[in-house]
């Protein structure tokens, strides 16, 4: 084991820092090359909300500032941390590994790879899915009383930033679980048997992060939520039974969710037909 003094570790965390924001610095560096297409791509959300609720698909600069500050400098900011997000995240590892054994730092390449997959995968949720259904909610409240949007730049991408950060730290709630079992802080038992709690809280901070307030756009936050957790959960028990030498069952729980999924879209290819619904070849799949 490694050992190291107070002062090595601070020594050791001040080294890491410098180099995760020297990682981010060259990432923005980087994004400032393609700062007019990142802006394409983050406002085409908005530009699709107002066409189909009727509005001028144009967003708004209030003060002369405001365009150079997002675009230029916050939206590559941005984009540098999710570019970054790796290396960053290579930088957590190597702080944290000399603590452990020799034969659990060779799960460094899969947690920079997962972390960083699940980062960017939460990031794409919420760009595609949570936060194009919240903006057109939002932006839709006003239509029927003479209520025109009138969505400021800086605002506008407040609310984006808000979103995708949140979704995107959400979504490494399977890497914290598999970190808390690396470090035998909790155990899968002990999470899954306070399932309950978890699930509770993980409602409330959807509610919190859900940039609307219906039901169904906090469901769309919850529902991943609850799943990633159980996938955390999972994964630390795959993690205590390679601690145990002991294997698990692949082929016997593949075969039975096989079979589970079959018998799902079995029943939805019989039972949405008589509903009144159809399949289509792209989200939802199906429509009245």
């Amino acid at each position: 084991m490694l050992r190291m003094s107070f002062l090595e570790h601070l020594e050791e965390l001040r080294s890491r820092i410098l180099r995760a924001l020297a990682g981010v610095g060259i990432a923005f560096v980087a994004c400032l090359w393609f700062a007019n297409d990142l802006w394409r791509i983050v406002s085409e959300p908005a530009t699709v909300a107002l066409k189909h609720l009727g509005f001028q698909q144009k967003l708004v600069q209030i003060t002369p500032m405001e365009t150079f500050s997002t675009v230029w400098v916050k939206l590559p900011m941005l984009a540098a941390v999710f570019l970054a997000s790796p290396w960053v995240l290579y930088q957590v590892w190597g702080f944290v590994s000399p603590g452990l054994y020799r034969k659990e730092r060779r799960w460094a390449v899969p947690f920079v790879l997962c972390s960083a997959g699940l980062f960017i995968a939460g990031g794409l949720f919420g760009y595609f899915l949570a936060f194009r259904f919240g903006l057109e909610f939002l932006l839709g409240i006003g239509r029927d009383i003479n209520i025109q949007p009138m969505v400021s730049v800086t605002e506008y991408f407040d609310l984006f930033v808000n979103v995708m950060l949140g979704i995107g730290l959400v979504f490494e709630l399977p890497v914290l679980i598999f970190f808390l079992t690396l470090l035998r802080i909790a155990s899968p038992g002990f999470l899954l048997r306070h399932s309950r709690y978890a699930i509770l809280i993980i409602t409330i901070i959807a509610a919190v992060v859900t940039p609307t307030p219906d039901v169904f756009n906090m469901m769309l936050f919850a529902v991943p939520m609850c799943l990633l957790f159980f996938v955390g959960i999972f994964a630390g028990y795959l993690l205590t039974l390679h601690r145990e030498h002991r294997q698990f069952p692949w082929r016997k729980t593949l075969y039975w969710v096989g079979a589970i999924l079959v018998v799902i879209v079995g029943a939805l290819y019989l039972v949405l037909p008589r509903l009144g619904y159809h399949f289509i070849a792209h989200w939802p799949f199906f429509k009245r």
